[in-house]
C-alpha cells in the first residue's frame, strides 16, 4: 500500500530478511504529530502486518526534528465536548492496545523529542532504544495542558519503570534524556547515532523479555496491593504544590492510575477526575492557551534563523552575569567571562561547575563543558565574540564607558546587548557611534529557572538587530519576548507595584506569612514578601522609587535596608534565612480578599503597558507575565483573568 504519512519497508536480505520498518513522516509538517489521518494509517499498517507478520516492526522517524511531537493539539482543541474528547482518546487507546498485543515484537527507535502520544506509542512497543544525542527527550507533558496521558501512558509507564518514577514523570511533565531513560528502564538501550539502526535490528530480533517482566518485586507490589498507599503519599505531595480546584489534572492522573487501571475512558463522567470534568474545566482551556502563547514566543527570531552564534562574551561575573555565562555554556556556546580580576571571576566558574555537573549528570561531560567557559579579565574575547552581553551594576556612566570600549573592538557583525533591568537603552546608547547596534537582552534571576528573556528594542535599535537578539535567545533555549524601551519593560514594571502593595500591607500590620500564604493559595509560585527578600530589599527600594514613583516608600522596607537587613543575601529581611530558606512562623492561608487587593496593582499595570504599546498585544502580555513572574498559569495570564471577570 501507499501511505501519505508513513512508509512500510521490509528487509529482504539475510540475516534481517522479514524485518519491517514503519517510518513516520507527517505530511506538510516539520514535526511528526499524531492526527486522525496519521492514526488511521497506523491502523492500516497494523492490518498489513497482521496479514503478513514481520519478524519484528521498528518504528522510526524520517524527520530531522525528532521522533514524534505528540498528538495534534489543534485537533484536541476542537474536541471541546466530552463526546468529542472521548472519541479522540478512544482512537489512541484502542490503537496502542492493538499494537501492544501484536504477535511479533515492535520496537521504537527514538531519536530527538518523543512527547505525549509519541512516548505512549513507544511504551506500547516491546522494546525502546534511545539515541544518545542532546535532543533525545521522552516526556508525558499532558498535565501541562490540563489533561492526562490517555493513550496508555498511565497504564504502561508504571509497569515499565515503577509507579514512583512514572508518577513523577506524569505529574510534572518533565523531560527525560536518553541516558536517564536507560538508567530508569524507560529505554532498553542508549546508543550513539552511528549504530542505532543495527542496534534496533539486533534488539528486536533478540527474543529478550520486555522490561515490565523484569520489574523488581517491590515495584510490582506498588503497582498492585500497595497502590493505595503510593497514591495517598503522592497526592499529599501534589497538594503542597497545586490546589485541586486550580489544577485538577494531577489528581485525575493519580485517581485513574489507582482506581481505573490508567484507563481514562473507564472513569464515570460524574467524577471530578473524569475526562468529562477535565474537558469542561476552565483550567484546561487556559493551559492550552498558555501552550499556544509559548509557541508564539518560540516563533520570534525566525526571521534571523541564519544567525548561528558560537562565541558569547559576558561582561560582569556577578550572580547574573556568571549564570548567563553558565547557561550559554550548557547550550553549547563558548563563553569568555570578563570582570576586573581572576578573583572576581572565580566564584562564577565554581558555580558553573556545580551547575553543569548537576544538569549533565556526568563529571566528564561537565568537565568538557566547563572547558568552554574561559576567564577573560582583559576582555580579549570581545574581538571574536558573536554576541556580547553586558551584565554589570546599574550605573549609566559605567555602562557608557564600557560600551565605548566594546563598540570600538567588537567585530562588525557582533550582537551588542545590555542586560539592564532599569536603565533606558536610549540613554546607554547615547554615546555609541552607531546606536542602532544596541539591544536589550534582559534575563531574570535565577537564570537557570526562568524561561523568559525580554528582548528590548530602543527607539533606534535596528529591527534586524532585535531579530537577531531573539534568534540568539531561542538558540540558548529561552523564550524571547519583544518589548519596547520603557522603565521596567514588562515584567519588572508589573512586579514592582505588586510587591510595593504587599509591603504596604506589612506596614498596616498584616503578617508577611499571611500575605505570602494568600498569594500561594491564589497560585503564585512564591509570595511577594519572600520574593522581595529573595531579589534583595535594596533592589526593591530602587525599583520602587523608579517604577512605582512613590516618594514615601514602605516604612518597614526602609527600616530593614537601613539596618543592613537586605533579605536572603544578608541572612535577614522580612524573614530570617537559614540554609537558603525563609523561616516562617506559619499562619495564614487562602484569603481571596487580600489576594485581590495585592493583584489589583499588577493587573492595572499590565493593562497600562498593553495600552502604551510596551508589548504588542494582550496575548504577549499574558505570556510575559506568566513566564517571567510565574503568574498562576491556570488563569491564562492577567489579561485573560481580567477578561473573564475573575478579578
Amino acid at each position: 500500500m501507499t501511505y501519505t504519512h508513513w512508509k512500510l519497508e521490509r528487509e529482504t536480505s539475510a540475516p534481517n530478511a522479514g524485518l519491517a520498518w514503519a517510518i513516520l513522516d507527517t505530511a506538510d509538517s516539520s514535526t511528526n504529530t499524531l492526527g486522525a489521518a496519521v492514526m488511521t494509517e497506523l491502523g492500516l499498517i497494523l492490518d498489513e502486518c497482521e496479514k503478513n507478520p514481520p519478524k519484528g516492526l521498528i518504528f522510526k522517524s524520517a524527520k530531522e526534528a525528532g521522533f514524534i511531537a505528540g498528538a495534534n493539539i489543534e485537533e484536541f482543541t476542537s474536541a471541546d465536548t466530552p463526546e468529542k474528547a472521548r472519541a479522540l482518546i478512544k482512537r489512541g487507546w484502542d490503537s496502542y492496545n492493538r499494537l501492544a498485543d501484536v504477535s511479533y515484537p515492535p520496537l521504537a527507535l527514538v531519536r530527538g523529542h518523543c512527547m505525549g502520544g509519541g512516548t505512549e506509542l513507544a511504551l506500547a512497543c516491546r522494546y525502546r532504544i534511545a539515541v544518545d544525542e542532546p535532543g533525545t527527550k521522552f516526556a508525558l507533558p499532558e498535565v501541562m495542558l490540563g489533561i492526562v496521558p490517555g493513550w496508555g501512558g498511565m497504564l504502561r509507564l508504571p509497569q515499565i519503570v515503577g509507579p514512583a518514577a512514572a508518577l513523577d514523570m506524569m505529574l510534572t511533565g518533565k523531560n527525560i534524556d536518553a541516558n536517564r531513560a536507560k538508567k530508569m528502564g524507560l529505554a532498553d538501550e542508549c546508543v550513539p547515532p552511528r549504530v542505532m539502526e543495527n542496534a534496533a535490528r539486533m534488539l528486536v530480533l533478540s527474543g529478550k523479555p520486555p522490561r515490565q517482566e523484569k520489574l523488581p518485586f517491590m515495584q510490582k507490589l506498588m503497582n498492585g496491593p500497595l497502590k493505595g498507599m503510593v497514591a495517598s503519599a503522592v497526592r499529599k505531595q501534589v497538594a503542597k504544590r497545586a490546589r485541586q480546584e486550580h489544577y485538577p489534572a494531577p489528581y485525575a492522573i493519580i485517581d485513574q492510575w489507582q482506581n481505573y487501571g490508567g484507563n481514562t475512558l473507564a472513569v464515570p463522567a460524574d467524577r471530578p477526575t473524569s475526562l468529562d470534568a477535565l474537558v469542561k474545566h476552565p483550567t484546561t482551556r487556559n493551559l492550552i492557551r498558555v501552550f499556544f502563547l509559548q509557541d508564539r514566543l518560540k516563533g520570534f527570531g525566525k526571521e534571523a534563523s541564519g544567525f548561528a552564534p558560537r562565541h558569547v562574551h559576558v561582561v560582569g561575573a556577578g550572580v547574573m552575569g556568571g549564570d548567563i555565562a553558565a547557561w550559554c555554556v550548557l547550550r553549547g556556546m563558548t563563553v569568555t567571562l570578563q570582570d576586573q580580576s581572576i578573583e572576581r571571576i572565580a566564584p562564577a566558574v565554581g558555580r558553573a561547575a556545580k551547575f553543569l555537573e548537576k544538569k549533565l549528570r556526568d563529571k566528564m561531560l561537565a568537565r568538557f563543558a566547563l572547558d568552554r567557559l574561559i576567564a577573560d579579565p582583559k576582555g580579549d574575547g570581545v574581538r571574536q565574540a558573536d554576541v556580547i552581553i553586558e551584565a554589570i551594576f546599574e550605573n549609566l556612566e559605567a555602562k557608557q564607558a564600557l560600551f565605548a570600549d566594546i563598540e570600538a573592538r567588537a567585530k562588525p557583525g557582533a550582537l551588542i546587548a545590555s542586560n539592564t533591568s532599569s536603565l533606558k537603552l536610549a540613554d546607554i546608547a547615547a554615546t555609541f557611534k552607531n546606536p542602532s547596534r544596541l539591544v536589550g537582552i534582559h534575563f531574570f534571576n535565577p537564570v537557570m529557572m526562568m524561561p523568559l528573556v525580554e528582548v528590548v528594542a530602543g527607539e533606534i535599535t535596528a529591527p534586524e538587530v532585535a531579530q537577531r537578539a531573539a534568534a540568539f535567545v531561542r538558540r540558548i533555549d529561552k523564550l524571547p519576548l519583544p518589548v519596547k524601551d520603557a522603565p521596567g519593560f514588562l515584567v519588572n514594571a508589573v512586579l514592582a507595584p505588586y510587591m510595593n502593595e504587599a509591603m504596604r500591607c506589612v506596614d498596616q500590620g498584616i503578617a508577611p506569612e499571611a500575605i505570602d500564604a494568600a498569594m500561594l493559595a491564589f497560585g503564585m509560585p512564591m509570595g511577594p514578601i519572600e520574593l522581595a527578600d529573595t531579589v534583595g530589599l535594596d533592589v526593591a527600594v530602587a525599583a520602587g522609587r523608579q517604577l512605582v514613583g512613590e516618594a514615601d516608600p514602605p516604612k518597614k522596607l526602609i527600616e530593614l535596608v537601613s539596618a543592613g537587613n537586605l533579605g536572603k543575601k544578608s541572612g535577614k529581611g522580612f524573614y530570617a534565612w537559614v540554609d537558603g530558606k525563609a523561616q516562617k512562623s506559619g499562619g495564614g492561608g487562602a484569603n481571596s480578599e487580600l489576594a485581590q487587593r495585592l493583584l489589583k496593582p499588577l493587573l492595572e499595570a499590565t493593562q497600562r503597558l498593553v495600552k502604551d504599546g510596551v508589548v504588542a498585544d494582550a496575548e504577549l502580555a499574558d505570556a510575559g507575565v506568566i513566564f517571567g513572574t510565574g503568574f498562576a498559569p491556570y488563569t491564562g495570564g492577567p489579561m485573560n483573568y481580567l477578561s473573564k471577570g475573575a478579578a
